[in-house]
């Protein structure tokens, strides 16, 4: 199985916890990036080595958790080959994969409850991404990356 990394900032903590539980319960593997307490933190500080991480091609896949998931969204997405996907339902998390390839799951900490993330992490490792008509948008996708660099 694929291994994941997770981080996120002092807003997201408890619910990435919860969310690590999760993925020890399911024998999947993951790295964790912190935090590792309640501390005021800037969530860039634990965003960017996840999404580098993944950008690099080192992990296929992270997750991020940070207040809303604003934050970490729009971080993570300022990076070539990352797809960073804010959900807030199972279908979300079900269609970030299948037809946008997400391959980082951003959840709002103080949005989403525990037993909801589970199931939208679940969804999101079981789907498959569709390719076809959504494989052409994405590479539109990385050709803006690529002009914009």
């Amino acid at each position: 199985m694929e291994k994941i990394v997770i981080a996120s900032d002092h807003a997201g903590r408890e619910l990435k916890e919860d969310i690590k539980d999760f993925l020890k319960s399911t024998g999947v593997e993951f790295i964790d990036l912190g935090v590792d307490n309640d501390d005021s933190v800037d969530y860039p500080d634990y965003g960017i080595p996840v999404a580098e991480k993944v950008s690099r091609g080192e992990v296929p896949k992270g997750i991020l958790v940070c207040g809303t998931g604003i934050g970490m969204s729009i971080l993570a997405n300022k990076f070539a080959n990352v797809r960073a996907a804010l959900v807030s339902d199972v279908f979300t998390a079900r269609m970030a994969k299948e037809h946008n390839d997400a391959n980082i799951l951003v959840i709002g900490g103080r949005i989403v409850g525990k037993g909801l993330a589970r199931e939208m992490v679940k969804e999101w490792l079981e789907a498959r991404f569709e390719g076809g008509r959504h494989q052409r948008r994405l590479d539109k996708i990385t050709e803006v990356e690529k002009k914009r660099g």
